[in-house]
């Protein structure tokens, strides 16, 4: 099974950004980790803080990938581009984030995502990919 990491704004920093809400451990420290959880998978992983480039990498992923894990991080709650892309695809996606947006501000609680995601996954920390990618394998 190939499967999409894609992260978007801001998540090149994490281990250093807010460690109290999103962890000490930054991502790469983490993909390691996964892929030796799924022997399985092969995984690519693609980060950017451009919107554009992101809808890119969705739209580039049919045919390609079996699935996505896809943290949109500020995006989620903002792009209807995202949005747009995400539904045009077949591609499976699901939704992670670190954190529950829904124990966060008011203006994160709202995933413009979500409505077509096969699911959500948040509040994990970085085992929110691990839980990601275990859904699409019972999906796909």
């Amino acid at each position: 099974m190939k499967i999409l990491i894609l992260n978007g704004p801001n998540l090149n920093l994490l281990g250093r950004r807010d460690p109290d809400v999103y962890g000490s451990r930054s991502f790469d420290d983490y993909f390691g980790s996964l892929q030796a959880a799924f022997p399985q998978c092969r995984f690519s992983c693609f980060q950017s803080n451009v919107e554009g480039e992101l809808v890119d990498a969705v739209q580039q992923a049919e045919g390609v990938y079996d699935g996505i894990v896809f943290n949109a991080g500020g995006y989620t709650h903002t792009s209807v581009a995202l949005r747009d892309a995400v539904s045009a695809v077949s591609v499976p996606v699901v939704e992670v984030h670190l954190s529950s947006i829904l124990a966060r501000e008011e203006f994160r609680r709202v995933s413009l995502l979500a409505p077509v995601v096969i699911g959500s996954i948040m509040g994990f920390g970085l085992d929110s990919y691990r839980l990601g990618v275990e859904a699409l394998l019972l999906r796909v």
